[in-house]
């Protein structure tokens, strides 16, 4: 073996500088990969036409089109119909969503890169946090770990699995052996295995290794936030009213005069679809079911005093209207001078004029939140109206009120739907079965959605997470360093020296974690490349098979839970209000569980 060059012992030095950076978070991380791609350029290590090329690469640019095709698809409102989906299979608990999302996005990393899976789930799951009320920082990191271990899955899920079997065949006609191909679901075994057992993690393990904050959050969460200045409940709870309800016959008015606590603020029929905000003369039916609104002790109350049936989420019939992305809650100012001043507010007919229930009233330092209709407005009265997006813009355009608070401006854009599902079944095509490079195939859906007006070119620029280009893009020159310098061979050949006298299935372990160690370091591509041919000759060297120990190379080329380096974990370590903290806690977890289950699993099925 080689000695150790000055360059290599530049590379290491570096690599020692990054690990602390990304560990101490003494700057943010995507400041710290810029100042190590800068370093790597001044030393020389490599070509100075390379230290900007990360920002052109295969997998930075498909992670730019999949940002684009997932804004799409959540702007017609398909990532709306799947978090529903996800909801009615999953429930409404913690773990049961974690555990479908997980399920749904591992299943389609078996087809598509697990970045795209992730960035396309990323959107759904901000609307299930938002139905839930459960922190993004919950349901993120599983949903994005099973899309790593989705990779796992098939030949085609990954980079280091699709170069497999070139890389054993070169290996074969070096060593002057025989190795057969591995089929499309050879991995199945194995990769079901490691996504079970990362499922099973999170759900036994979550409450320790997951941390409970707010990411970054858009601008039509707004429901939460005014919920809590007003001390709302901010939930829509459904109830079918049966036959013998006291409430039938009765309008929605008089029940509301008479129950000052709660707010019927949506109606479904038999006749007609769920609505919200109901006319005030509106009479309640046998068969109808009514949202309610309130403090959860008064609800309560409000159903078992009128025999009214509680529904589950399942059979929620308004969980579509209320969803963030269609309606929610907004802050409405009196205008001074206005029509509106001194009016009751029963005599405003919200309802009628804006299809918008009247939740509370911010008077002169005072919440009102009872006997609202009796309220006469003064200048400068607070009304948070709860509604759809839509009449939102009528509220707009009186000149008695000003809304003070953000929402969306327009709605889903639901005629654009199959133009939106068009370009990304092109694209996702195009992935699967066609050579065609990933990034090109991506970002032929990508520019398929501005030709198709789907997105403007405004919003597609903001669809974009520049902070996760530039975190990925500025860490790919520092990978090829470590491997044009000679360092990772040096590592690799230092290594597996060590423990050639161990058995077997020790020394699968041991390339498994030098795998693991390359793949944070070094591209997973890059890993593979360099570790299948080493592998395999220390299979054949005791006796071993070479197809086995490089088949565990590219399996283990997706451990990589550790640091926010991969791809994944960076996409969502901003959506998610993740530290590198968080991925080392959960990310150790992970690793251990993986090489655990792996091994074995490999030596059966391997």
């Amino acid at each position: 073996m080689d000695a150790l060059t000055t360059d290599m012992l530049i590379v290491l030095a570096i690599l020692a500088g990054a690990v602390t950076l990304f560990v101490t978070e003494v700057v943010r991380i995507d400041v710290a990969a810029i100042l190590i791609m800068v370093v790597v350029g001044v030393t020389g290590l490599i070509p100075a036409a390379d230290v900007f090329a990360g920002f052109s690469s295969n997998a930075v640019i498909s992670i730019i089109a999949v940002m684009i095709i997932g804004a799409a698809l959540d702007r017609v409102g398909v990532m709306q119909v799947v978090a529903g989906w996800l909801l009615k299979v999953g429930g409404n608990t913690e773990r049961r969503i974690m555990a479908s999302s997980s399920v749904a996005v591992g299943g389609i990393s078996a087809f598509m890169q697990n970045i795209g899976a992730a960035a396309l789930f990323l959107p759904v799951i901000e609307r299930i946090s938002d139905r839930t009320a459960t922190p993004q920082s919950r349901l993120l990191m599983p949903m994005g770990f099973a899309a790593i271990l989705g990779g796992t899955l098939t030949l085609v899920a990954s980079g280091p699995l699709i170069l497999l079997n070139d890389l054993l065949a070169s290996s074969a006609e070096n060593l002057g052996v025989d190795i057969e191909p591995y089929g499309l679901f050879a991995p199945l075994p194995i990769g079901l295995a490691l996504l079970a057992a990362g499922i099973l993690l999170f759900a036994v393990a979550g409450r320790w290794l997951l941390p409970a904050v707010d990411g970054d959050r858009s601008s039509g969460e707004a429901l939460p936030d005014i919920s809590a200045r007003y001390g709302l409940d901010g939930r829509l709870h459904a109830a079918a009213v049966p036959s013998d309800s006291p409430l039938i016959g009765r309008a929605v008015e008089d029940i509301e005069r008479s129950e000052p606590g709660v707010l019927i603020a949506a109606v479904a029929t038999a006749e007609a679809d769920p609505s919200l905000a109901p006319r005030r003369e509106q009479r309640i039916e046998a068969g109808t079911i009514v949202g309610i609104t309130g403090p959860e002790s008064d609800v309560d109350a409000f159903a078992t005093g009128h025999g009214l049936t509680r529904l589950s989420p399942d059979d929620d019939p308004f969980s579509r209207v209320v969803d963030p992305e269609q309606a929610g809650l907004v802050e409405v100012s009196v205008r001074p001078g206005s029509d509106a001043v001194g009016e009751r507010v029963g005599d405003l007919r919200l309802r009628v004029r804006f299809g918008t229930a009247l939740l509370a009233v911010h008077h002169r330092g005072e919440i009102l939140t009872e006997d609202l209709r009796e309220h006469r407005l003064g200048a400068g009265d607070v009304l948070v109206l709860f509604g759809p997006w839509e009449r939102m813009r009528d509220v707009d355009a009186d000149p008695s009120f000003v809304v003070i608070s953000d929402h969306p401006t327009e709605p889903p854009r639901t005629s654009k739907r199959p133009w939106a599902l068009a370009a990304f079944a092109v694209a996702l095509s195009l992935v699967i079965f066609t050579d065609l490079q990933l990034s090109l195939a991506l970002m032929i859906g990508a520019i398929g959605i501005l030709l198709l007006q789907v997105l403007t070119p405004d919003e597609a620029y903001r669809a974009v997470s520049w902070k996760t280009v530039f975190l990925l893009a500025a860490l790919i020159p520092l990978g090829q360093a470590v491997e044009e310098t000679g360092t990772a061979a040096f590592i690799a050949e230092g290594v597996v020296a060590a423990t050639s006298d161990l058995p077997g299935w020790a020394i699968l372990a041991t390339i498994g974690v030098l795998t693991t160690v390359f793949t944070l370091v070094v591209s997973n591509v890059g890993a593979t490349v360099l570790l299948v041919p080493l592998a395999a000759n220390v299979a054949v060297g005791v006796g071993a098979s070479p197809a086995t120990f490089g088949l565990m190379v590219a399996i283990a080329a997706s451990n990589a839970f550790l640091l926010p380096t991969h791809q994944v974990n960076a996409l969502l370590m901003g959506p998610g209000g993740y530290r590198v903290a968080d991925y080392l806690r959960a990310g150790t977890a992970m690793s251990i569980v993986f090489l655990v289950i792996a091994v074995p699993m490999l030596l059966v099925f391997g």
